[in-house]
């Protein structure tokens, strides 16, 4: 029986971080500890750019056309949703999450997910290197590991 699993290998792979700026205190965190980890395990500086949106919303039509480029083995979003006193914060949140799940599965590109969805300003910090370490660190992480198991199981062209 055959077991696959991929390692947070980045060498020889292009990797794109998606930013949102609205609340960039915490997101310029997310995006620092995004590209700490790609080049800590192995990407190169000159294979990771880097793509800033307005806010959350954005992030799926970006990342959507991002991969339509096929230019990339993996793309991070990082961004920061935090309730307020309107049902604002689930529309976008849980939309942002469909529409980048719906672009992964129709491109079959990894998106390694580092939105954050807080209740207040103070979970957001402990996830932006906090407490809670740096949640963009570990959605480049598991993009690292998604597009490597991607190469490990190969294409589908030889299967009827």
């Amino acid at each position: 029986m055959a077991e696959f699993q991929g390692t947070p290998d980045g060498d020889t792979r292009r990797y794109v971080i998606v930013a949102s700026r609205f609340n960039e205190s915490i997101t310029s965190k997310l995006l620092d500890g995004a590209t700490d980890c790609l080049v800590r395990h192995g990407a190169k500086a000159g294979d990771i750019d880097t793509v800033s949106v307005p806010g959350a919303w954005e992030l799926p039509v970006i990342a959507r056309r991002l991969m339509a480029m096929g230019r990339y083995d993996a793309i991070i979003v990082v961004g920061a949703v935090i309730r307020g006193d309107t049902p604002h914060f689930d529309f976008v949140a849980g939309e942002c999450a469909r529409g980048l799940m719906d672009a992964s599965l129709e491109f079959e590109v990894p998106v390694g997910f580092g939105l954050l969805t807080c209740d207040n300003m103070e979970q957001a910090e402990a996830r932006a290197g906090g407490t809670h370490g740096n949640k963009g660190w570990d959605a480049a992480l598991a993009a690292l590991e998604m597009s490597d198991l991607f190469d490990r199981l190969g294409g589908d062209e030889d299967q009827a």
